[in-house]
C-alpha cells in the first residue's frame, strides 16, 4: 500500500519509477520523525518505506509512554544530549498539536539501605545531564506524596519534570505532517536488498523496487539487518529485549499520582509503575533479552514476575482489575548509547540502538540526522526551509475534553455524541475522522490506536462487531 497525498488510499498501489532524494526505512517514531524533519526542505524528495501495514506498528506502539527529562542518561553521550533537547521540542509540538501529556512527574523510590545509599549518585548524575530539578525525599514525604505506597519505602529522588505521553498520536501526528508535505509513505514494503545503482541506492521491497540518492535506516529491531545489507557489516547487533507490561482498569488510577521508578539496573530502569493518559495504569516490564524479534507474547512467568513486584510497589494495584497484557521488543545492543552513524562515501546514515528514550529523543534525532545528511551530501537542497502546515490531532487523554463531553462539537455533527465503545466513550465521529484521515488504519488494532476503540475494560467484546462493521465499511456512514 502507498499513501500519497494524492487521494484515497489503494491497496494495489505501485512504487514511483522516479528516483527519491532520501528514503527513510521505518515508520516507527524515529522514521516518521526523521521524515517531518526532511519535509520541511521542500526542494527534496522523500519516501518513506515501512515493512509493515501501519505508521508506528513496531515497538513504538508498546512502550511505556514515558516523555523522559533525561536525568539518569549516561552523561556526556548523545542520548542524554538528544533527550535533553528532544523533551523540549516534543512538549512544545505536543501542546501545538493537541497530543496529550500529562506532568505528573516520577519518584525513584528507595526500598533498602542500598538503593537509598545510590540516591546520592542518581542526583549528581542528574545534574551532570543538565537537569536541576531533581531533590532526594525522606520517608515521610514519599508516603505523603504516595499514600498507596507498600511498606518499607525509605525515601526517594523526586524528578518533577518526567511526564506521561499518548506515544500513538505523537507518531501519528508526524506521519500525517510528512504525509501532507508531500512524502511518500509505502507501507507493507519490506526491504529484502539494497544494492549500488549508477550512485543511488536500488531498494528491493516486497512491493517492488525504488532508488533513493541518500538512504536512512530507522528500522528499529532489524536496524543492524538493514546496516548489513548496505555495508555488508555492521558496528552493532540488536538483541531484542521483551518488556512485559499489565494494564490496569480506570477504577485503578486513584491509587498512583506519580511515575513511580525503581533503582535502576544495567538492564534498564526496572519495573515501574505508572498512569497514563487514558486513565489506567500500568505495571512493568519485565527486561528479556531474546533471540527472536517477533516474540511479542506475554508469558505467565513474565506476568506472575509483575504482579509479585506490584504487590511491594503498590500494594492494592493487584487487586483491581487488569483490562490487558501486552509486550514490546526494545532495541538493545551492546553499546551503551545510540548507534547513529553517517557514511558519507555511501550516503548512508544509520539510526541504530534507539530505545525507550526514543520516544522523548525522536524529533532531535531527527534533526540531527536532517544535519547529518545535509553535511554529507552538499547536492541535496536543504537551503530556506519551511515549517510544515500545523496539525490538530484527535484527542484521545483524559485530562482534555473528548469529544462526547462537548456540547458544541455534538451540536454541529450528532456522531460526536453517538458512542460506539462504551468502555473507553468512543464515538462515531471519531472512528470516521481516523478512517478518512490522512494516513488511516488498515486495521482494527490500527483503529484501536486511533481511537481507543476496543481497548477497554471489554476489550471489543460489546462495541467489537460494530467497530468491525465501521470500520469494513468506510466512506459509507449516513445517518447516526
Amino acid at each position: 500500500m502507498t499513501v500519497t497525498t494524492k487521494g484515497p488510499l489503494s491497496p494495489t498501489g505501485q512504487m514511483s519509477s522516479r528516483p527519491y532524494d532520501v528514503a527513510v526505512v521505518g515508520a516507527g517514531v524515529v522514521g516518521t520523525a526523521i521524515a517531518r524533519e526532511l519535509a520541511r526542505h521542500p526542494h527534496l524528495r522523500i519516501a518513506l518505506v515501512e515493512a509493515s501495514g501501519d505508521v508506528g506498528d513496531g515497538t513504538s506502539k508498546a512502550n511505556t509512554a514515558i516523555l523522559h527529562t533525561g536525568f539518569d542518561a549516561v552523561p556526556g553521550s548523545l542520548e542524554s544530549r538528544l533527550v535533553r533537547e528532544g523533551q523540549r521540542l516534543l512538549a512544545i509540538y505536543a501542546a501545538e498539536s493537541g497530543i496529550p501529556v500529562e506532568p505528573v512527574g516520577a519518584l525513584l523510590v528507595a526500598w533498602d539501605d542500598e538503593q537509598l545509599d545510590a540516591l546520592p549518585g542518581l542526583l549528581e548524575k542528574a545534574g551532570r545531564n543538565g537537569y536541576d530539578a531533581a531533590r532526594i525525599i525522606d520517608a515521610d514525604e514519599t508516603r505523603a506524596r504516595e499514600p498507596h505506597l507498600g511498606p518499607g519505602a525509605l525515601g526517594a529522588l523526586d524528578v518533577p519534570g518526567e511526564s506521561i505521553i499518548c506515544p500513538w498520536t505523537t507518531t501519528l501526528a508526524y506521519a500525517t505532517q510528512a504525509v501532507r508535505s508531500g512524502v511518500d509513505l509505502h507501507l507493507n514494503s519490506l526491504v529484502e536488498t539494497v544494492s549500488p545503482e549508477g550512485g543511488d541506492h536500488l531498494l528491493a521491497t516486497s512491493r517492488g523496487a525504488l532508488r533513493a540518492r541518500f538512504l536512512v535506516n530507522a528500522a528499529g529491531l532489524n536496524a543492524d539487518v538493514l546496516d548489513r545489507l548496505v555495508l555488508g557489516s555492521g558496528d552493532f547487533t540488536v538483541t531484542p529485549r521483551r518488556g512485559q507490561l499489565i494494564v490496569f482498569d480506570e477504577l485503578a488510577r486513584d491509587l498512583v499520582r506519580h511515575i513511580l521508578l525503581p533503582v535502576p539496573t544495567a538492564l534498564g530502569k526496572g519495573v515501574l509503575v505508572a498512569p497514563t493518559v487514558y486513565g489506567n495504569v500500568l505495571l512493568g516490564p519485565t527486561a528479556e533479552d531474546l533471540d527472536d524479534k517477533a516474540a511479542t507474547g506475554t508469558t505467565a512467568d513474565g506476568l506472575d514476575g509483575l504482579l509479585s513486584k506490584g504487590r511491594r510497589i503498590l500494594p492494592a494495584l493487584v487487586d483491581e482489575e487488569v483490562t490487558a497484557v501486552y509486550a514490546g521488543l526494545r532495541a538493545a545492543t551492546e553499546h551503551d548509547d545510540y548507534r547513529i552513524r553517517c557514511h558519507e562515501e555511501r550516503r548512508y546514515v544509520t539510526v541504530g540502538g534507539i530505545r525507550s528514550t526514543g520516544l522523548t529523543a525522536s524529533m532531535a534525532i531527527a534533526a540531527h540526522v536532517a544535519g547529518l545528511i545535509a553535511e554529507a551530501d552538499p547536492g541535496l537542497d536543504f537551503k530556506e526551509p519551511v515549517e510544515p502546515t500545523p496539525v490538530r490531532m484527535p484527542n484521545l487523554g483524559e485530562a482534555f475534553p473528548r469529544p462526547y463531553q462537548r456540547a458544541d462539537l455534538i451540536a454541529t455533527d450528532p456522531a460526536y455524541g453517538t458512542i460506539v465503545c462504551h468502555c473507553e466513550r468512543v464515538t462515531r465521529g471519531e472512528i470516521r475522522d481516523a478512517l478518512i484521515s490522512t494516513v488511516p488504519p488498515a486495521s482494527l488494532e490500527g483503529l484501536r490506536r486511533r481511537t481507543r476503540a476496543r481497548g477497554g475494560r471489554c476489550q471489543g467484546f460489546y462495541c467489537g462487531a460494530a467497530v468491525r462493521e465501521l470500520h469494513e465499511g468506510r466512506g459509507e456512514w449516513g445517518p447516526a
